[in-house]
């Protein structure tokens, strides 16, 4: 079959740049519908995105580069773009992924380049953060019922009793009321080891930032550390969430004890497990993308070790284990 609407790009490519159509090699597909591809233009390597206006926020992507471009952070810049097809040429930041290269002799650095990262986009303020739209108490609730409509029903077939949804609705709640409590900051949404790169003294380059939300002062760092590619013991994380810790309170970002915020940590982290067991079971049965059913484990573990933390997500816990577990 012809692939139309890649030679679509490949056309408006040589319109925009005076030259023939480019052969596009695939870099990568992601959970969204967007492609990446990669050509040469006067001996530099350019990325090619196909991303479909109806699905994919690519005025957000346009705006969101600009504002972390000037903050000196690393993302691509978008040197021509085509919002009503949804084409973009940006520049390349290379194929090295964090995931791919974090070890136990590289987490360390890697980890703490990321972490200054966080703290230089939650600088932002003002008219930096206009038309980013709020991490508001509709979209919190909103993302938490993927759990119940795409992990719980869709993809374990489990029906819930009347005690079994309000011990989930106490435990959502608890959820919501921890991510509105805390400092509202910017944040990238999405900032894990897929969506950083390695890119020499310029790492981390950032990618996919299209989603990024005013939202908890603790959700790209628990994005970070509580990764659903790889995981991290305790010890190294709370090291490193001290490394973030002492670096944002001497930026003034945020006024509380240790104590209150491992907790704003732990219960974002579990809010963003939950959400996306439902993200990743919808990306199978809506998408056809079934390779992130392989990452449901890790991400359960997660949520299971933060629920026996907290003693307010005991019956939580126990739903969790007597009835989920098993069919996982």
């Amino acid at each position: 079959m012809k692939d139309f609407r890649k030679e679509q790009l490949a056309q408006w490519i040589a319109k925009v740049l005076a030259m023939e159509p480019p052969t596009l090699k695939v870099i990568s597909g992601d959970a969204s519908f967007r492609r990446y591809f990669r050509f040469k233009h006067n001996s530099q390597n350019v990325v090619a995105v196909d991303a479909p206006p109806k699905t994919e926020n690519n005025r957000s992507f346009y705006q969101i580069s600009k504002k972390l471009l000037n903050l000196a952070l690393n993302v691509p810049v978008v040197q021509h773009i085509d919002l009503a097809n949804g084409f973009m040429l940006l520049s390349d930041l290379g194929d090295q992924l964090f995931l791919d290269q974090l070890n136990e002799q590289s987490s360390d650095g890697l980890y703490c380049l990321a972490i200054d990262a966080i703290v230089n986009m939650q600088l932002m303020s003002g008219q930096q953060l206009e038309n980013i739209p709020i991490y508001n108490k509709q979209l919190l609730e909103q993302e938490l019922q993927l759990f119940r409509n795409w992990f719980l029903e869709q993809h374990l077939q489990i029906t819930i009793s009347k005690q079994e949804n309000k011990i989930i609705e106490q435990a959502f709640k608890s959820l919501v009321d921890n991510a509105l409590s805390q400092p509202q900051v910017f944040c990238h949404s999405d900032f894990h080891s897929r969506n950083l790169m390695i890119c020499g003294n310029k790492t981390p380059g950032i990618i996919d930032f299209q989603d990024a939300v005013i939202g908890p002062i603790t959700f790209d760092l628990v994005s970070l550390l509580k990764d659903c590619y790889i995981k991290w013991s305790r010890e190294k994380v709370e090291k490193w969430c001290q490394y973030y810790f002492q670096k944002a309170k001497n930026e003034d970002l945020f006024d509380t004890t240790w104590g209150r915020f491992i907790s704003w940590f732990d219960l974002m982290g579990l809010h963003r497990h939950i959400r996306v067991l439902g993200v990743f079971s919808r990306l199978n049965y809506r998408d056809g993308k079934s390779d992130y059913l392989n990452d449901l484990p890790l991400t359960f573990s997660y949520i299971t070790d933060t629920c026996e933390r907290y003693p307010q997500f005991y019956e939580f816990s126990q739903f969790l284990q007597n009835r989920v577990r098993p069919e996982i």
